[in-house]
C-alpha cells in the first residue's frame, strides 16, 4: 500500500501545475488530504497518469481542489441503493391485451348477475355481447377493431365476458365457439348472434349498421331469454338465483271442465211420406 501511494504521489507532483508549497489556499494539501480520508489508492487505479505539457487550465480544474466521495459506498451498496430506488417506484403491471384502447361505453362481465343486470338497465340501448378467450388468437386479432368500433359508435354498449374466467357460464349460454357476439335490445330480447373473426369481419359491421340506429321499443327490456335464464339459475357452478315471472311464461289453459263444448247440430230425419191409397 505505502509502494502504491509513493508511485501515485510521485506522478501526481508530475502533472499537477498548482501544487507547490507556497500556495497557501489550501490546494497544495490535496495529497495530504487524500491520504487522510484514505482515497487516493482508488483515485490511483481509476485516473490514468497524464502529463503536465498536455493539459490546459480548464482540463486541471479539478487538481488542487478538495474532492467529495458520496457517502463512501462500495459498488454493491449502490447497486443496492439503485434497486431500491426502482422498487420504490415501481414496475406497474403490464396491461393485458383484452384491457387495451377500453372505450368508456366498454365494459367487462364479472359474473352472470353482472350480466342480467346489465342488460335491463340498457334500456333501449343496443347492446354486444363479446365473448372471447385470452388465448384466442382470432379475439386478439379482432379486438382493436372492436375498440374502433366501440369509439364510432358510443351509444352502443359492449360487453365483454371472458371464456376462461366464465367458462361454466358460457356454457349455460350454449356459447362454445370464439370469439362470440350476441345483440340485444330492450323488448325485443335477442336480435342475432354469430361468430366472426378479423376476417370476416364484415358480418360484423353489417350486424352494427342494421341494429345501431336508435329505436324505441314497448314494454321493459327483455335481456336474456326465458330458456337462458333458467339455464344459468339450475347452474350449481354460478351463484345466481332466478324465479321465473308467471306473466312470462304463463300459456294459454285449456277450457274449464264444467264448460260443454257445443257439439254440430245433425239434420233432422225427414218424416216419411203416407202411401197414397189406391181408389
Amino acid at each position: 500500500m505505502a509502494e502504491i501511494i509513493g508511485k501515485f504521489s510521485s506522478n501526481y507532483c508530475k502533472f499537477s501545475p498548482y501544487n507547490n508549497n507556497n500556495n497557501n489556499n489550501g490546494n497544495g494539501n490535496l495529497s495530504c488530504y487524500m491520504l487522510k480520508k484514505k482515497v487516493l489508492p482508488v483515485m490511483m487505479i481509476k485516473m490514468p497518469v497524464i502529463r503536465a505539457s498536455k493539459l490546459t487550465r480548464s482540463d486541471s480544474e479539478m487538481f488542487g481542489r478538495r474532492l467529495n466521495v458520496v457517502g463512501g459506498q462500495t459498488r454493491s451498496q449502490r447497486i443496492q441503493a439503485v434497486s431500491s430506488v426502482k422498487m420504490g417506484i415501481g414496475i406497474g403491471k403490464p396491461v393485458r391485451w383484452w384491457e387495451k384502447d377500453l372505450k368508456p361505453n366498454m365494459k367487462e362481465i364479472t359474473s352472470a348477475e353482472d350480466l342480467v343486470d346489465s342488460l335491463l338497465t340498457a334500456g333501449d340501448k343496443l347492446v354486444i355481447v363479446d365473448f372471447f378467450s385470452p388465448g384466442c388468437g382470432g379475439c386478439r386479432a379482432l379486438h382493436p377493431k372492436i375498440c374502433q368500433m366501440a369509439e364510432m359508435n358510443p351509444n352502443v354498449q359492449f360487453l365483454h365476458i371472458n371464456y376462461e374466467e366464465h367458462k361454466s357460464m358460457c356454457y349455460s349460454l350454449n356459447v362454445h365457439v370464439l370469439p362470440f357476439f350476441r345483440f340485444y335490445r330492450g323488448a325485443q330480447g335477442r336480435l342475432c348472434s354469430f361468430s366472426c373473426t378479423n376476417a370476416t369481419i364484415k358480418k360484423f359491421k353489417e350486424a352494427l349498421a342494421k341494429h345501431a340506429p336508435d329505436r324505441s321499443s314497448l314494454g321493459p327490456p327483455k335481456g336474456l331469454e326465458e330458456k337462458e335464464l333458467l339455464a344459468l339459475g339450475s347452474n350449481k357452478d354460478l351463484s345466481f338465483t332466478y324465479a321465473p315471472n308467471p306473466n312470462q311464461t304463463q300459456k294459454i289453459a285449456p277450457a274449464p271442465a264444467h264448460e260443454s263444448v257445443p257439439q254440430p247440430s245433425l239434420p233432422l230425419p225427414r218424416p216419411l211420406k203416407k202411401p197414397v191409397s189406391a181408389a
